[in-house]
């Protein structure tokens, strides 16, 4: 037997958390059975935690997190042997799949990847599915020719998980970091982790008529979308890229093809769902590599199961500040 954190939907369809006793045939079927050690809180942990279970969940009962770091205890897939330490994000697992937030988990081991040399299973939780997306962001932005000394390159929503890590990623490789935030009581947090800029959030967030700005960023890694994202392509450097990973801002994108044409920005969409598995490597172990473990504690807070309820409707109010590590057995 073991503990989770089980969702379950009433007659009425709503869904809510409670800490259970399950047995490992309670568990779907896949190849890799694994003891879970860490999980994370992310913004689609937040919404699979809602009484709606915000249209990620498929159905019920329900073991929400989307990534998860442990040691392998049964394989019936020859890459993975008992013993192994391994980590976990992406591919709907805490959606359509039962996730981390279960001292066991069952997956496809092609959802796998090694935990890299130099990382403990915490830390792996501390970089978690956030910092694997910011890592995937700074190295297409590194794909597409960004470099130190091109000029500030612009982190938005950077307070947040994905956010966080990268403004620690990329002054840790030298560049200047310029932090968007909204809320003023982060910045000496954003400093410590490498910013050398704050910039106020509402300086981007107004609209304006004019579609190309003063060139002022030579790389960004966008959090938020929406408006926001659509006022930083009027400002970047010819040839600059903005690599995307979030839609908090929403989907929409009221911009014009004039920063394309005239300036050559390049817009990179950053999907850490399903990314190949020498991509998942190669930033796993960028990671490891790039990332200063100092700062990465700096950005940490640890929880239980039995937080979650409270952390997943924090995270959606946007109260939820740098990494949440959930230690699933405390």
């Amino acid at each position: 037997m073991f503990n989770a954190l089980v969702m379950s939907q009433d007659d009425e369809g709503t869904a809510s958390p409670e800490v259970k006793s399950l047995a490992l045939s309670d568990l779907p079927e896949a190849e890799v059975t694994v003891a879970v050690e860490y999980s994370t809180v992310n913004y689609k942990d937040g919404l699979c935690l809602s009484p709606k279970g915000g249209g990620l969940v498929r159905k019920y009962p329900h073991v929400p997190g989307i990534d998860f770091a442990g040691t392998v205890e049964e394989s019936s897939d020859d890459r993975y042997k008992p013993g192994d330490k391994v980590v976990l994000t992406g591919w709907r697992v805490g959606e359509a799949h039962w996730g981390g937030y279960a001292q066991k988990a069952r997956v496809k081991a092609d959802w796998l990847v090694p935990l890299p040399e130099g990382l403990s299973t915490s830390q792996a939780m501390a970089v978690g599915t956030a910092g694997f997306t910011a890592m995937l962001a700074v190295m297409a932005l590194e794909d597409h020719g960004l470099k130190t000394g091109h000029g500030p390159v612009l982190v938005t929503g950077a307070a947040g998980g994905v956010g966080s890590v990268a403004t620690a990623i990329l002054a840790n490789l030298g560049h200047e970091v310029a932090a968007v935030t909204g809320r003023p009581e982060t910045a000496d947090y954003l400093r410590s982790l490498g910013a050398t800029q704050i910039v106020p959030r509402e300086d981007l967030a107004e609209t304006t008529k004019r579609p190309l700005e003063s060139e002022t960023w030579a790389g960004c890694v966008d959090a938020v979308g929406g408006a926001m994202l659509a006022r930083v392509l009027g400002q970047m450097k010819y040839g600059a890229s903005v690599a995307a990973v979030g839609l908090a801002g929403g989907a929409a994108l009221p911009a014009t093809v004039v920063p394309f044409l005239l300036r050559g920005v390049n817009l990179l969409g950053i999907d850490s769902v399903m990314q190949p598995y020498d991509n998942r490597v190669r930033a796993w172990q960028r990671i490891a590599k790039d990332l200063p473990m100092d700062k990465l504690d700096a950005m940490v807070q640890p929880a239980t199961l039995s937080d979650l309820p409270k952390l997943g409707a924090d995270i959606l109010k946007g109260q939820v500040k740098g990494r949440v590590v959930v230690d699933v057995n405390g």
